[in-house]
């Protein structure tokens, strides 16, 4: 499955720059946490220095709202194959310990949620298929 992985994250470009950056860092977490064959490598240079390698994939950033980004999140949820679906939403801002945030998931309905950013891996055709529309974050 490997082979065929295509990766992109979605935010919203309204977030300041900041929020941004975090949103789109956590997200990156969780992608590889998901699929570690992604970048679980290490490489080494001619003077024995030894790297760890951030991904062996492009990682494009695109642009919707978080309405867009919403529709995206509940339409990548009914892929049945294998994949990632990664969701940073709004409210795990105002929570600054996982564990509060594990705690309150499951009262909470993301179809109601707004969320700031998605990041996605799976077969090229279902991420194109999702993402084809979408602008580069510029």
């Amino acid at each position: 499955m490997i082979d065929d992985v295509r990766l992109a994250i979605i935010v919203n470009p309204a977030l300041p720059l900041g929020l941004l950056s975090n949103t789109v860092a956590a997200i990156s977490i969780g992608l590889g946490a998901s699929m570690p064959a992604l970048a679980a490598r290490r490489l080494t240079d001619r003077e024995n220095r030894t790297i760890d390698i951030s991904s062996n994939r492009p990682v494009p950033i695109l642009q919707a709202d978080t309405e867009a980004i919403l529709s995206l999140l509940l339409r990548a949820l009914a892929q049945p194959e294998e994949r990632a679906v990664v969701p940073f939403p709004a409210f795990a801002r105002a929570l600054h310990d996982y564990r509060d945030y594990e705690a309150s998931f499951p009262d909470r309905n993301l179809a109601e949620e707004a969320i700031d950013g998605l990041g996605l891996a799976g077969p090229s055709k279902w991420i194109r298929s999702l993402t084809g529309s979408l602008k580069l974050l510029r």
